[in-house]
């Protein structure tokens, strides 16, 4: 079919008008359809990573619920404008904390953090703060706080009084070099209803115990009135819970995190006795003049030779020592710091002015039974003492070490000398002098057993053998007393020392961001040695090895843990019921050995 140009024209110009009007809807469509079914947003900026600053966040738990704690406060140490406390979830947030190694402790009445491994007293409030590696988007941390326990209890008495301002004393089972020992923790008084408690315990076992008291006065003040007159009186004898008069009687109170334990005391009113002792000459010859106990301490002890805490005080109008005691069998015991003036008629009297310590000392053992005593003599003499013998073993090729020359004894060696049962008393009050000879270390104490271990200061000096006559005295506590000197002994100190290389295994040796973990280590010898090793403490950022020197040749297990422990490594049924033997290692004299240490379950 022809068509003329002007009606091609005309048709090209309606193609375009209906192409136009069908674009015009295609684009409406598109347009409703968009605005029917949106698209995704234009993705937003990413967001800077501050390099130098990071925010800290986290949860704070019950150690023993799992539980979230609540207003805990999660501290950075040094900065007290970085403490914030936990909300209801026990979550926290600190922002802007500087990267890098810090340091946050996490608090909370009532709780205490994680503990150290050794239990020395002065250490055991707060725990080891935590050692934080702050970085950009760094895990949330994870922080667990032990509840506190605690021991309650009541005392009634016999005579239906109230109990109220009674003493009593609490006492802890912990690990001192190797072995379980108690130690004094606090004491408390009852209140008017005879109630008491002792709070913010660690998980632990304890025995509690009350002071001596007078039924009308404090038992501190026993002397008798009018002047030493016979006098007695009623009271209520120490009492270890629940009924016992000694340490060795009593019950163990075992206290675990959050719990609280009960412990009630009856108390029986019954007859204080006036024991009177004098001081003599050690021939035990009549005396025609007393002596003055002025410059003189006394220490009332069992019939085992345990101290007791009644007190024994000196009565300036008969120039005697006194005490107050219930029926029982003692040992009174007493030293003088004063030197002896002269010797009359049998009776040593001293100089005032006098300072040699432990100058004299005596005891009497003594049964009080229904009546006064008065009179006791105390033989009074030089104490005996106790001299360890230092000898220097040089094993070494070649001249001997510097490190073995010293002028004192004190350079070499730090000997300490630690009650080996009953009520535990302070060095001063145990241990009467010591003194530190070019090659010997001399010691007087009051009777009694001891345990003996030794801190060698000086690198390159190791512990040999102790030689203390038939006693192993790694083993076995010394026994002291005023009637027989001690044994000779011999402590023997080597320059032939070992090296040991301790190492984390590489997956654990990186501190990476968050809680630093940290393993405790004991290195525990497999011979007898009164040298102490106390646990160590191994931490990625710290190193990933530990270098020991000093060490005694020989073979030795080490313990690894993943938490703080208290071992009682020197007994041997403690380590058998570890659930690892250990990894044995042999060291040899002059050389150095290398162990990578096993963690368990890492």
């Amino acid at each position: 079919m022809h068509v003329s140009p002007a009606s091609a024209a005309r048709r090209a110009v309606r193609g375009h008008l209906v192409s136009g009007v069908a674009a015009t809807l295609l684009v409406l469509s598109v347009c409703m359809m968009q605005a029917q079914e949106p698209g995704p947003l234009p993705e937003a900026p990413a967001a800077a990573v501050d390099p130098v600053r990071a925010i800290v966040h986290g949860i704070v738990r019950n150690a023993s619920t799992g539980e979230p704690l609540a207003r805990a406060l999660v501290q950075i140490e040094g900065d007290a404008n970085t403490g914030t406390l936990t909300d209801g979830e026990g979550r926290f947030e600190i922002p802007a904390v500087p990267v890098g190694p810090q340091t946050i402790r996490v608090a909370k009445p009532g709780f205490r953090d994680r503990p150290y491994a050794t239990e020395e007293a002065s250490l055991q409030a707060e725990g080891p703060a935590h050692s934080v590696l702050v970085a950009a988007q760094m895990p949330e941390l994870a922080f667990a706080l032990y509840p506190n326990g605690a021991i309650r209890g009541r005392i009634e008495l016999s005579s239906g009084d109230p109990a109220d301002g009674l003493t009593l004393v609490l006492l802890k089972q912990v690990v001192q070099f190797g072995r379980l020992v108690w130690t004094m923790e606090s004491s408390t008084r009852t209140n008017g209803e005879g109630n008491y408690r002792f709070g913010s315990l660690p998980a632990g076992v304890y025995a509690v115990y009350t002071l001596p008291a007078l039924e009308s006065e404090p038992a501190v003040n026993v002397i008798a009135a009018h002047s030493g007159a016979n006098v007695d009186r009623n009271g209520y004898a120490t009492m270890f819970y629940p009924d016992a008069r000694d340490l060795a009687g009593a019950s163990r109170i075992r206290v675990d995190n959050g719990s609280q334990a009960d412990a009630n005391f009856l108390l029986t009113l019954e007859p204080f006795y006036t024991v009177t002792a004098i001081g003599a000459a050690e021939t035990g010859e009549p005396t025609n003049k007393a002596t003055a106990f002025g410059g003189f301490t006394a220490v009332v002890m069992d019939a085992a030779g345990h101290p007791l805490p009644y007190t024994a005080q000196y009565d300036d109008a008969t120039h005697s020592l006194q005490a107050s005691l219930p029926d029982g069998t003692y040992t009174l015991v007493v030293r003088g710091f004063q030197a002896p003036r002269a010797v009359e008629g049998g009776a040593i009297t001293f100089e005032r002015g006098g300072r040699r310590a432990g100058a004299v000392a005596g005891s009497v053992a003594f049964t009080v039974s229904g009546h006064a005593l008065t009179g006791l003599r105390i033989p009074l003499a030089p104490p005996q003492t106790a001299t360890v013998h230092l000898r220097l073993l040089h094993n070494a090729e070649g001249a001997a070490s510097p490190a073995m020359t010293a002028n004192s004894a004190a350079e070499l060696v730090s000997l300490n000398i630690s009650p080996a049962g009953g009520i535990p008393q302070s060095s001063f009050e145990s241990i009467w002098s010591m003194e530190m000879g070019a090659d010997s270390i001399t010691f007087a104490a009051q009777p009694g057993a001891y345990w003996l271990s030794a801190f060698l200061p000086r690198k390159g000096v190791c512990a040999g053998a102790f030689n203390a006559g038939s006693f192993n005295v790694a083993r076995e506590p010394l026994t002291l007393s005023l009637a027989a000197a001690p044994p000779p002994m011999e402590f023997t100190l080597r320059d032939d020392c070992a090296t040991l290389a301790l190492t984390l295994p590489p997956t654990l040796a990186t501190f990476l961001p968050g809680d630093e973990p940290f393993y405790t280590v004991y290195l525990v010898p497999d011979f007898d040695t009164v040298q102490d090793i106390p646990p160590l403490t191994m931490h990625p950022s710290s190193g990933a090895t530990l270098n020991l020197d000093s060490l005694t040749p020989g073979s030795y297990h080490v313990y690894v843990f993943d938490s703080a422990v208290h071992l009682e490594y020197r007994t041997p049924a403690a380590l058998a019921a570890l659930p690892n033997a250990g990894q044995q290692v042999t060291l040899t004299a002059g050389a150095t050995a290398n162990l990578m240490l096993e963690v368990p379950g890492h």
